[in-house]
């Protein structure tokens, strides 16, 4: 009989990994590096641009009143959207066939009108009526039916007052983004599994307390990126309200200082730092809400994932 061979086989040679070489990137990054520094040197050898007049003028009291008028336009105009946006999209999704028909008129209406143009009408409407009223309507002819002397009317506005100014503009911007916002919050909720509206009914809740407590939070994954994107939208649109006009608006007043000073450029520079500004704290904030409404959401590894990963590490260590 013959021995048996005691001789192990060779171990395999050891795989040289050569890495794939990129000159693409290399000469990608060279071409954006040349072309940053050649923008960086027009800016700051350039005359027009002005700097110190720039930076003298951007900070003075009206430019900060406007910069206060800006942020708090946009932060009103965004809370009476998303409230709005979040009612016609509930109607919108009702088996009610009225409630749902209205929903998709208000949205297709107000989808439909540019902006500037909406906020040009709102600055106009108080020509329709001298006097807005609220209380009973035909109250006079009621009141003169019945034998009675007196006015069913408890409120009495001024058309003029109402539909001017600050308050004609939040109100196109409202009735504009309750819209758009209608749109995001029905993704969100129709993103939902179903099931989780059915499980919450099977335990008696109504569907008020259902969407609450069960489908919107889960739906907010959905809204909150989109819906950071309408608030900066919404920042930037502030600038439309020239329409109307409001003159507290910043770049209104960054507008007029440049005109008055024939400093336009200067002041139309100024205004893109102010809402690059505005809008990069804006940016932050989504990305934090974003972290937080995304919490348990892909974070965790399936049982697939860890068996895959853990035979991965026992095979390296043999």
């Amino acid at each position: 009989m013959t021995a048996p061979s005691t001789d192990r086989p060779a171990p395999p040679e050891q795989i040289r990994a050569v890495p794939v070489r990129h000159p693409g990137r290399w000469i990608a990054a060279a071409v954006i590096a040349v072309l940053a520094a050649m923008f960086v040197h027009m800016l700051v050898t350039n005359d027009v641009f002005q700097w110190s007049f720039m930076f003298d003028n951007m900070f003075n009291s009206p430019v900060l009143r406007g910069v206060r008028t800006t942020v708090i336009m946009t932060v009103l105009a965004m809370v009476i959207g998303v409230l709005l946006g979040v009612l016609l999209a509930v109607l919108r999704l009702s088996p009610n066939p009225v409630l749902a028909g209205a929903s998709w008129v208000y949205v297709w209406f107000f989808r439909a009108i540019p902006r500037y143009v909406l906020l040009f009408v709102c600055g106009n409407l108080g020509a329709l009526y001298e006097r807005y009223s609220l209380g009973i309507p035909f109250d006079r002819q009621l009141m003169d039916l019945f034998g009675f002397s007196g006015d069913l009317r408890f409120a009495s506005f001024s058309g003029n007052e109402i539909f001017a100014g600050f308050t004609a503009g939040l109100i196109g911007l409202s009735l504009s983004e309750g819209a758009y916002m209608a749109e995001i919050v029905r993704a969100g909720i129709q993103s939902v599994d179903p099931g989780q509206a059915e499980a919450a009914s099977a335990l008696g809740m109504s569907r008020g307390a259902t969407m609450r407590r069960v489908v919107l939070p889960q739906a907010m994954r959905v809204i909150i990126p989109p819906t950071g994107n309408e608030t900066i939208a919404m920042l930037k649109d502030t600038s439309l309200l020239v329409a109307i006009p409001v003159t507290i608006e910043l770049n209104f007043q960054l507008s007029a200082i440049g005109a008055r000073t024939f400093q336009v450029l200067p002041m139309a520079v100024a205004s893109v730092l102010w809402y690059v500004a505005l809008a990069s704290v804006l940016m932050a904030g989504q990305y934090f809400l974003e972290r937080r409404f995304s919490r348990g959401i892909g974070s965790r590894e399936t049982k697939a994932q860890r068996a895959a990963r853990r035979a991965q590490e026992v095979g390296s260590t043999h």
